[in-house]
């Protein structure tokens, strides 16, 4: 059985073999400790190097580690360990920041931008607007450890919040609506598929484009049902556990 981290034992393996022996030295030196959450491993060329193997099979390892959960890639930056993924409940009130700390991690947030805009088909479609109404919309990156994880637009009436865009948009949407407006949500409703993020927001999840994501589309209604506002949430999808308890009854 191979040691993590000999790497010259597997040197003189070959074929089929050879490859699940770095993979099992890797995962090795992951389970260990030696390559630690959240840390970058050394580049491709260097592990190519170390266990004296080619571009196209360390590759191939990289990839069946990543789907195995153990690692993450970023564009132009490399390949990290995974950190225990973060988990959402759709069922929970509780905004980001608040579950990212319940959960022993360290939030942020960064605005992009807020401007008046025609929404997207997709917000159209669940808020049953027409083609050319307009919508205040803030785009977001939120954050845990100071890895990207989450890309966010919100759509809202901007009569309802007027002079919203004045605010601290950094914040809980929800508790900067409760303790600005008085306004309370009421039901929700949520959408769960999966996509792929491309353009922007690719760039902002720093993932190539086209790359696998998970979009959450929630739409949040007051409490007496006259207004909606929406947010379209692309998780990456190998940052994220979606867990829903459900009693029975």
């Amino acid at each position: 059985m191979i040691e993590s981290g000999n790497a010259e034992s597997i040197r003189r393996g070959g074929g089929t073999g050879r490859l699940k022996a770095i993979k099992s030295v890797l995962r090795g030196r992951i389970d260990d400790g030696e390559y630690t959450a959240g840390k970058r491993l050394p580049s491709e060329r260097q592990l190519c190097d170390e266990f004296e193997t080619s571009r196209v099979t360390l590759h191939e390892i990289l990839i069946q580690l990543e789907t195995d959960g153990l690692i993450y890639r970023e564009d132009r930056r490399g390949w990290f360990v995974s950190p225990t993924r973060f988990v959402y409940n759709p069922q929970s009130r509780g905004h980001f920041q608040m579950s990212a700390s319940e959960q022993g991690r360290k939030p942020g947030t960064v605005v992009i931008d807020k401007a008046i805009v025609v929404p997207p088909p997709i917000v159209r479609e669940l808020l049953d607007l027409g083609p050319d109404q307009e919508l205040a919309r803030i785009r977001r990156v939120r954050s845990i450890n100071e890895r990207s994880i989450l890309y966010v637009e919100h759509y809202c009436i901007p009569e309802v919040f007027p002079g919203l865009f004045d605010h601290d948009l950094s914040v809980s949407m929800t508790e900067l609506y409760r303790e600005v407006y008085g306004f309370h949500y009421g039901r929700m409703k949520y959408r769960i598929m999966p996509t792929a993020v491309t353009g922007e927001a690719a760039g902002f999840l720093r993932v190539s484009n086209g790359s696998p994501a998970l979009l959450v589309a929630r739409v949040n209604h007051s409490i007496d049902e006259r207004v909606r506002d929406c947010d379209l949430e692309y998780w990456r999808h190998d940052a994220v556990l979606i867990e829903v308890d459900v009693e029975a009854g």
